[in-house]
């Protein structure tokens, strides 16, 4: 026989609705890269139809 037991603990019950969870302000560093994506997904579009400016080359 066992010199002890682990009893079952219940969890707590929830009173009323839970609250909205509110969005917090994406940080700069993720703003950032997200503008460096952006940038390099038109840029690939553009290239897929063609429409690249190409520089000309010094002489």
């Amino acid at each position: 026989m066992p010199a002890f037991t682990f009893e079952k603990i219940s969890p707590p019950k929830r009173r009323g609705p839970i609250p909205p969870i509110v969005k917090k302000q994406r940080g700069v560093i993720v703003q950032i890269l997200d503008r460096f994506v952006e940038a390099r997904v038109r840029r690939a579009v553009r290239e897929e139809d063609g429409v690249v400016a190409r520089r000309k080359q010094k002489p």
